[in-house]
Order: C-alpha cells, then structure tokens, then sequence
C-alpha cells in the first residue's frame, strides 16, 4: 500500500481521469495523501498579447475548481495546480514533494509522440519513485 500518491491530470477529452482515480483507491494505504496534479502550460511570449487579460484567471480559477471536484471523490485527497511544461514541472513536484507513487494515464501513441515523446513516457523514465501507467 503506498503512502504519498501523486496523479498527475489531464483535462484532455482523449485522457481517462477515472481509471487513475480509481486505482489510486485500490492502493492506497488507509491513511494516504493523494495528489491531483495538473500542469499549465505557459503560453509562449509572442502569442500572450493576444490573450484576454482575465482569461488565464478564469481558466486557472476554473481548472482549479475541477481540480477540487475530484478530490472530494478520494479520501485525504487534493487538487494542486502548477505552471510550466508537463513533464519536467510533474517530475520536479515529485522530487520536492516525494511521492512513493505516481499514477499517470497515457494515450495511444501517435507519430507526434514518437518524435517528440509523451508527458508518460517522461515520467516513467526520470521518475525516483514507482510509476504505473494506465491506459
């Protein structure tokens, strides 16, 4: 049973949020803390001008109140919102928070995936803690 689950979420419509939920509930000790950890990404410095003002606000308020929905789903759960790219920000919060386990959903790799590499796969390979993939 593992004692700091860290699961890192995508709101993306082709990421399923609750096969890592619920497989965070199935290995979790009794008295787990568990993680929802979702990255924004930075929008790059020649595309912010074109941006509205109180968008990143409302979509940070947003994303965090998602965030929050789903934590109430898991015992001694909660969300965490971050900025910065995906793979490097998620793999830099588990080393300052050391997690014992990280449960990250990943898609079917496409050829974008295979040049460029996906946030899993990232994971998986520079992670200093137990990864389980699921899919």
């Amino acid at each position: 049973m593992y004692k700091n689950i860290l699961i890192p979420i995508s709101f993306d419509p082709d990421r399923d949020v609750s096969a890592p939920m619920k497989l965070a509930g199935l290995l979790s000790a009794p008295d787990a803390k568990v993680t929802l950890l979702h990255v924004i990404e930075q929008i790059p410095a020649y595309a912010i001008s074109y941006v509205p003002a109180d968008y990143l606000s409302g979509a940070r308020t947003a994303v965090q109140a998602e965030l929050d929905g789903l934590a109430k789903t898991l015992p001694n759960a909660e969300g965490v919102l971050i900025e910065g790219h995906s793979g490097r920000s998620i793999l830099d919060w588990a080393d300052s928070h050391n997690p014992d386990l990280i449960i990250i959903a990943s898609h079917r790799p496409g050829m974008q995936d295979l040049l460029l590499g996906s946030t899993a796969s990232q994971v998986v390979r520079h992670a200093n803690c137990a990864v389980h993939v699921v899919r």
